[in-house]
């Protein structure tokens, strides 16, 4: 349907469409409140704020109960239905995976569920297996607290693409506050595979926000949920270079490489890397 459509629809309807978008009915109940949307951006504005402003950890958990586990397609059929079509395209990339990465995945999905209570929550859009897979071998490292706000933070770029599917005619005018990309200079091609990390200095240490890993192009587009605004403060970038460099038996100086950097505003900030297996460079990009 087109946005104007959804405006359109009594607040009843309107709740059960927003439902399929966020199985948090907090969330759902208050971006009622809100309805009609002035407009898109106001719609996607919204549905951030109210997701990390007024919801609590009650709210979140209840939203990861709407998912199937990632690489356990047969769940599809057994959970909601009204989205089915939508949880199975998000998760195609598990479709092509080996027996062997299936089997790792569904083992390490049980050790993340029996450490923090509650499904390997992920944004699984053009992600393959394999890529879900390392991300959930690293993010099951993480402290319980660091964890649940990283499971949030995917839960909520997944409801923006489901928004973005109930609603035809409207895009995103937004995208990650933070994004990165990394150029192996010694080969001319970008930096495929690594596993990044964005962090922020709280309690005297560095904490995990989110974790991902670069793309065909070397890039990581979704470190934040599209409409979540950083407060001014330092942060850095963590880039898992020992192992890239590992992949291709190459001798490497710099097993991670940390960038530090401010953010100043609500502005985008591109924190870019330039590297090869004794020396790296960065600058702000744009």
């Amino acid at each position: 349907m087109t946005f104007e459509e959804f405006n359109q629809l009594k607040a009843g309807e309107a709740k059960v469409e927003l439902l399929k978008c966020c199985g948090s009915e907090t969330w759902v109940d208050k971006m009622i409140e809100h309805f009609p949307f002035q407009n898109s951006d106001y719609l996607f504005q919204k549905a951030t704020d109210i997701w990390y402003d007024e919801c609590s950890e009650k709210d979140w958990l209840e939203a990861f109960k709407y998912h199937p586990k990632i690489g356990d397609l047969s769940s599809l059929k057994e959970k909601y239905a009204n989205s089915k079509e939508w949880a199975s395209g998000e998760q195609s990339g598990v479709d092509s995976a080996s027996m062997a990465t299936i089997e790792r995945l569904a083992k390490v999905n049980q050790l993340y569920e029996n450490k923090f209570g509650y499904i390997f929550i992920v944004c699984a859009t053009g992600k393959s297996a394999n890529e879900m897979l390392q991300l959930a071998e690293a993010r099951l490292k993480n402290d319980p607290k660091v964890e649940l706000q990283i499971a949030m933070a995917e839960q909520q770029k997944i409801t923006l693409i489901r928004l973005q599917k109930l609603l035809s005619d409207i895009s995103m005018s937004k995208k990650s506050q933070i994004t990165t990309h990394v150029l192996d200079t010694s080969i001319g091609s970008p930096g495929k595979g690594i596993l990044v990390r964005l962090q922020s200095f709280k309690n005297e240490n560095w904490q995990n926000l989110s974790i991902g890993l670069t793309d065909e192009d070397g890039r990581v587009g979704d470190l934040l949920p599209a409409w979540k605004i950083l407060p001014p403060a330092n942060y850095q970038i963590v880039f898992e270079t020992g192992d890239y460099f590992k992949k291709s038996n190459t001798q490497n100086f710099y097993p991670q490489v940390s960038i530090q950097f401010t953010v100043f505003d609500e502005s985008h900030y591109h924190v870019p890397l330039l590297l090869n297996p004794y020396g790296y460079s960065t600058y702000r990009g744009s």
